[in-house]
Parts: C-alpha cells; structure tokens; sequence
C-alpha cells in the first residue's frame, strides 16, 4: 500500500514555478525548477533557496544531562543560542538520524529532524528519554527554507533589514516570531528559516524578490556531495556507525555514557573494517549513481556506491561507498561498474570541492 504524499505549505509557489515535483521521503517536493547545474551554481556564486518544510522540528525542554544520554555530541558544550551537528544511534552504535541540536535555553532546545525519520525519532526519543524530559513534535506547524551561497547574507539583510544574523551554527527569534539558523548543508554561507505555515509563501516571495534562486532537491544533492556531506538513508543507516562514516569528530566519548557509546569506542580502538569513502572519477564518463558497484584494480567487487552524482563544480563523476579499510587509503585505483562498463577512479580526501570564498 502506498502511503499519500505529504504537501509542502510552499507547494504552490512551486507549481507557479513551473517545478518538477518528485516523491521524496514521503513529500511531494521539487527536484528542479531550471536545470540541477544552472541551480547548483546559482549557490556557488550567488544565491538559492531551498524549500526544506518537510523536516522536522522538535522542541524539548529539560536537563541537558537527560538528553545528551541520546546525542553523540555534547550539548552541555553549547550556550544558549548556539547548535551543533549530533547523531542518534540505536545500541549497535548504528545511525538512527543525524540532526542539528540548538540550545534555546539553560534546559530548553530545537532540534532540526529528517523528514524520513520524524515518526521514528520521536518514538525512539519518547521511549528513552527521562519523564522529566518535555518533548514537543511541531514538524506540521513550520515551513522551512534554506538560502544558501555567498550572497545569502545580502539577502538576509534586504528581507531583515533591523534584525542581525546569527553567528555560524547560531539561532536567533526574530521579532517577528520566525527562527533563523545558520548552519547549512552546500558548503556555502548561509542560513536556515522556518515560519509558520501560513506565512511560508509569502516570506520565500520575499527572498526571491531579494535575490535568491529557487533550486531543487537535485542541486542539494549535488552541492551536499562535493562537500562529503552524508544524506541520511544513503550514507548514514542503521547497520553503520559515525566511525564507519568518517563522523568520529561529533561523537565525544568523553562526555558520558549515551545511546551507542560502547560500540562506538571498541570501533574506535579497534579500527573500522569498513569506512566511508570518497572516489572520484579520473576521466570522463556517465554519472555515477548509488548501488553502482566498486570494483577494485584486480577485478573484484569490493562495495557499491551509496551516494554518487556528476558534480557540476568539477565536471566530472564523484561519489562515496563504505569500502574495507585496505581499499580507502587515499590515491587507492578503483572501478565503478556503470551498466557493465568500468569507469576508472581514485580514492581522494573529502571535500571534493571547496569553496573559493
């Protein structure tokens, strides 16, 4: 049985658009408006806005203590109006969702959830979170956007011309009742807005007008890429750990125990046999796509690619696959298979792309 897809409150902006709009994580959103790479450089060198109303938005309130017991990162580090980017792991260590944490208060916080998982982490959090704990689902009450490039300052400025904007991975209450987040998913400068849903079409009108670019899902994908950004239910799943993905960085083992911990330090002292690693083509050839097969230099079929594009910043293929630890040293030769024809590759350090400016 399929389920019905669920409607963006900007969904009729886009149709004005004349957007493609594809199924995606159980939403009818946009994929494209011009084309991926006309889009995808609109946020390298100027300005987009994505409509990202279909994550999620969790309010909790409570002892920090309390919910960093679920988090991999230490919200006890951040002060009020600060973020960071966390990971929810089952027993395993295994990646339920990674998410962005805000600290709003001494004992209150915003949590930005995948829209694929919305149901599944609130479960998951309402099963273990101490009763002291508050947690509020208000996913279906917010439409979100993401304006992102060098420029996204300049818009934010003309939209808000008294408010300031947060610091990197800062979050601010305008006065207007809105929230402003400043962290991203391209690489890019840039913030993220959520407002009430009723409100939703007539602020991303106020960003257009200000100069940002729509752009669809296909140039987020690409732009999160080059970055070595991981999508969650591609890179990220249940069956892998932060370790395994090369995430380490935001699993602090030392701040106390938390959901996952003890797979994650006998990983850690251990070593991985399986890492997330990043290839890239060494001529051209067709985009490669996830479940491709990796192929080693010998021949054999060593993982599949769990994320892969043409990336319109280097004009050529590049992609990431949990390979064993042998084959992810950097400068590694590889295979991808792509309809029965290997494209040689090369093993290469994340990001593939970095920004300029």
């Amino acid at each position: 049985m399929i389920s019905e897809l669920k409607h963006s409150p900007l969904e009729a902006a886009h149709v004005a658009l004349n957007a493609r709009l594809v199924p995606f994580a159980g939403w009818n959103m946009p994929v494209q408006y011009s084309s991926i790479i006309t889009e995808h450089t609109a946020v390298r060198t100027a300005c987009g806005i994505f409509d990202i109303s279909h994550m999620g938005q969790f309010f909790v309130s409570g002892p920090v203590t309390l919910l960093n017991r679920l988090l991999t990162n230490d919200l006890a580090k951040l002060g009020p109006g600060q973020g960071q980017y966390t990971l929810m792991l089952n027993e395993n260590g295994g990646v339920i969702d990674d998410l962005i944490a805000y600290r709003t208060g001494e004992n209150s916080f915003f949590l930005v959830v995948n829209a694929s998982m919305i149901e599944a982490d609130y479960a998951w959090m309402t099963e273990h979170l101490d009763p002291q704990v508050k947690l509020v689902n208000q996913s279906d009450q917010w439409a979100g956007m993401a304006i992102q490039g060098p420029l996204a300052a300049a818009v934010f400025a003309k939209v808000f011309p008294s408010e300031t904007l947060p610091p990197r991975n800062g979050i601010l209450f305008t006065h207007d009742g809105t929230i402003v987040c400043r962290t991203g998913y391209t690489g890019e400068d840039g913030f993220e807005f959520f407002c009430l849903n009723h409100e939703g079409i007539a602020c991303w009108e106020k960003f257009l007008a200000a100069g940002a670019a729509p752009c669809g899902l296909g140039a987020r994908d690409s732009l999160r890429l080059e970055m070595g950004y991981p999508l969650n239910g591609n890179d990220l799943s249940p069956t892998r750990t932060p370790i395994e993905a090369g995430l380490g960085f935001f699993c602090d083992l030392t701040k106390g125990e938390f959901i996952g911990r003890e797979a994650l330090a006998r990983q850690k002292e251990e070593g991985p046999a399986m890492k997330l690693t990043a290839i890239r083509y060494l001529e051209k050839g067709a985009p490669p796509r996830a479940h491709y097969p990796v192929v080693s230099a010998t021949g054999e079929v060593i993982g599949e690619l769990a994320s892969g594009v043409l990336s319109p910043s280097l004009m050529t293929g590049i992609g990431m696959a949990y390979l064993p630890a042998e084959f992810s040293k950097i400068g590694t030769n590889l295979n991808i298979e792509v309809r029965g024809k290997l494209c040689p590759a090369e093993v290469v350090k994340k990001p593939f792309y970095k920004p300029s400016h």
